[in-house]
């Protein structure tokens, strides 16, 4: 397990980029031979702005990365953070830590996103979007990829993770948004099973529906624990999710760059 960690932890931007690359390559494949529906739009034309917004993300989490590093050192020096606190091997260390970052970075995040309103209408450009596919998983405004890194900064301070760690997580992360937000159908049986453990594409579908209660709920990224955890689970069939949010169901409008750039300046100065 240590050197797993070693491997992440002297990783490359290439090799990340190539993770990155990779996952968007193969579930583009996968939604062509198992969709979960026939999606009626020009597939390549709906992912320009989504791959907008995945380099904007790039772009903002590499100029960031040294503060990651730099939280992690600092954690390693001052001996802060619980995974310094507890007395844990190696692999229970690597599973509480991914879990912590993970409820941290990921949920606390994105619950907060959707509970105050300034920051509502920032992520709400990612909720726009009308036909969920793989290239909805990184439709980010570049503001709210600003908030969700320094949620991971935080993160890293309160679970005192490891560089190496911290990079397994955001693998693990990337990939999961990926297998979530893909247009594929999973056996029912099968996508139940694994919502107890992890966020499974049925149960990341329900958050993407167009109205309340369920645009507010399943907030989760990697462990589905959180949400069973703090009441915010949901379940809706999947046939009866219709994509978008019901204030704002302008599908000419939300594919549009500049539009989508400016949409929370729009809702907050309305």
């Amino acid at each position: 397990m240590e050197e797993f960690l070693l491997i992440f932890e002297n990783i490359s931007s290439t090799s990340r980029s190539l993770i990155l690359i990779s996952g968007i390559t193969f579930f583009w494949i996968i939604e062509g031979l198992i969709p979960l529906r026939n999606l009626k739009y020009n597939k390549w034309k709906h992912s320009i702005p989504n791959f907008f917004f995945t380099l904007t993300t790039v772009l903002v989490n590499f100029i960031f990365a040294f503060l990651l590093v730099y939280a992690s050192d600092w954690a390693f020096k001052n001996q802060f953070g619980l995974l310094n606190y507890i007395e844990l091997n190696i692999t229970l260390k690597i599973i509480l830590g991914l879990l912590l970052l993970d409820l941290i970075g990921a949920y606390l995040s994105h619950l907060f996103q959707h509970q105050i309103k300034p920051l509502w209408y920032i992520h709400s450009v990612h909720h726009t979007d009308h036909n969920v596919d793989i290239t909805t998983s990184n439709r980010h405004h570049p503001i709210e990829s600003v908030i969700r890194f320094i949620f991971t900064f935080l993160a890293i301070i309160v679970s005192g993770a490891p560089i190496g760690l911290v990079l397994i997580y955001q693998s693990i992360s990337v990939i999961l948004a990926q297998f979530t937000h893909a247009n594929i159908s999973l056996p029912r049986r099968v996508d139940k099973i694994l919502s107890y453990i992890i966020v499974s594409p049925d149960m990341h579908k329900v958050h993407h529906h167009f109205e309340l209660p369920h645009t507010d709920s399943n907030y989760g990224n990697i462990f589905s624990i959180w949400d069973r955890i703090f009441g915010t689970y949901t379940e809706l069939d999947k046939k009866d999710i219709i994509y978008g949010v019901d204030t704002d169901f302008d599908e000419i409008k939300n594919s549009k760059i500049l539009s989508l750039l400016y949409k929370p300046f729009d809702k907050i100065f309305k």
